[in-house]
């Protein structure tokens, strides 16, 4: 087995002492250093303190020797494409933090800046954490198994607000959602 430690944490923009400082017992940057070079041997115990300290579900840091993984190979600068020293696994942004459940919205019509075609992949939070989902495209359930859709403006008491996507649509108010997913990732073919 091969871990992935050192290209989530880097994905995610942290340094080993965050790292060791995130795990619980807190631990040193060394520590995880040798864990992440093989140095020192991948414990299941370990795995689940250092996927907890990167937000990460523990099957996520270790892939199997015959998989093939797409790779990040170089990165657009300012110069232009550049290659980078070493390629790392690709990860997608929405496999690496959140223990809630994912959702897609398929747009079949243009709305706003999305196009037909585009997924909007989103991650299901409960109704009280809308205020951090504040200003962000959100898709909310409404009764009938409908849906409501749109950037969340206003949340008081049970109430949320939504703006729609298109132009001169009036603001959609829920009362008491079951949850509310934020927009995440947006996946658009070219």
């Amino acid at each position: 087995m091969i871990n992935r430690i050192r290209d989530i944490r880097k994905q995610k923009g942290m340094t080993l002492a965050q790292v060791a400082a995130r795990c619980d017992p807190p631990t040193t940057a060394q520590t995880i250093g040798r864990l992440e070079t093989g140095m020192r041997n991948l414990s299941l115990v370990w795995m689940n303190r250092i996927a907890a300290a990167l937000g990460v579900d523990p099957e996520l840091l270790v892939k199997g020797e015959e998989a093939e993984e797409t790779k990040i190979i170089a990165r657009l600068a300012e110069t232009g494409a550049e290659a980078l020293s070493a390629p790392r696994d690709a990860i997608l942004p929405i496999e690496l933090g959140g223990e809630t459940p994912l959702v897609c919205l398929l747009v079949e019509a243009p709305q706003g800046e999305y196009r037909a075609g585009d997924q909007i992949w989103m991650r299901q939070h409960p109704p009280e954490e809308a205020p951090k989902l504040i200003n962000r495209d959100v898709l909310v359930p409404r009764s009938g198994g409908r849906f409501a859709f749109g950037r969340l403006i206003d949340r008081r008491g049970t109430l949320v607000g939504l703006l729609p996507p298109g132009l001169g649509q009036r603001q959609i108010v829920i009362d008491n959602p079951a949850w509310i997913a934020g927009a995440e990732m947006l996946v658009r073919p070219l």
